[in-house]
């Protein structure tokens, strides 16, 4: 008899140093570039205080993460689905930490996420900005993470603090790095050197370069129409440029195996691992 190996979900979360870097624009508008591949996706909107995944693709949450774990509705109740091939968990507006949850709310968390299965192929994580412990726990518990950062030199430092933080208590040493709101490729390069030499001077961290995305106008235009480039304009530069980059993402390295998948992601969340 041969045994069928069910693929393991890919766990990926898109973090930054600071607020205003364009992080969930990126996830958006890789999640639409995964589906098209033929992935299906789903996204975490780990960003508690400010979770706004449902707004960017012009629909609007009515349960989130926190009803689930109060034991209001199911995991199933709250899941979006506004693209095909794409499924939201929306995080809400209310701030709660997720390792402050009780014994019973964990385990009630992990049996509606059990519901989940194997259904999906990518799952985005779009945490907060900066280094609270959520933002430490979302990353340190997906297989990669994925560094936004613009030119911005308080965007390289603060992107550098995110890193070293991760490196120094999460013992994270592997980093994508993604380059947004640049001029173009060549200018997105040397941003990723600058925050290369700086990380690989005082840290012992590898940093891999995923692409750029270019400071585009449609995709400014698209943005403030509440639309997503990717689905609006599929040929603007940006779009292109999301697309390059979730290929990347996807194709150039290989998962930390050790850290599983789905379930193991939710397990090293609640702390039960």
């Amino acid at each position: 008899m041969s045994l069928t190996l069910v693929p393991r979900t890919r766990v990926i979360s898109i973090t930054s140093g600071k607020g205003g870097v364009g992080k969930t624009s990126v996830v958006t508008n890789m999640a639409l570039q995964f589906a098209a591949q033929g992935k299906r996706v789903l996204i975490l909107d780990g960003d508690l205080g400010m979770a706004n995944v449902d707004i960017m693709f012009n629909v609007r949450a009515q349960r989130h993460i926190l009803d689930v774990v109060k034991g209001q509705c199911s995991l199933q109740d709250i899941l979006l689905t506004p693209s095909p091939n794409v499924t939201i968990i929306p995080g809400g507006s209310g701030v709660f930490d997720l390792q402050n949850l009780s014994v019973y709310e964990k385990q009630a968390l992990l049996n509606e996420v059990s519901t989940l299965g194997h259904d999906y192929d990518v799952m985005l994580i779009d945490t907060a900005p900066g280094i609270d412990d959520n933002v430490l726990y979302l990353n340190s518990a997906a297989q990669e993470i994925c560094v936004v950062v613009t030119p911005e030199p308080a965007s390289i430092a603060d992107s550098y603090a995110l890193i070293k933080v991760l490196n120094q208590r999460c013992r994270e040493t592997r980093f994508s790095i993604v380059c947004n709101q640049v001029k173009d490729e060549a200018d997105g390069q040397k941003l990723f050197q600058r925050l290369d030499q700086v990380a690989g001077q005082f840290l012992y961290v590898s940093l891999d370069y995923k692409g750029s995305i270019p400071s585009d106008p449609i995709l400014r235009q698209c943005t403030r129409a509440q639309q997503l480039v990717s689905r609006a304009n599929p040929d603007a530069v940006s779009s292109q440029a999301f697309r390059r980059v979730s290929s990347n993402l996807l194709g150039n390295s290989q998962p930390n195996e050790i850290k599983g998948g789905l379930q193991f992601f939710w397990e090293q969340l609640v702390g039960v691992a």
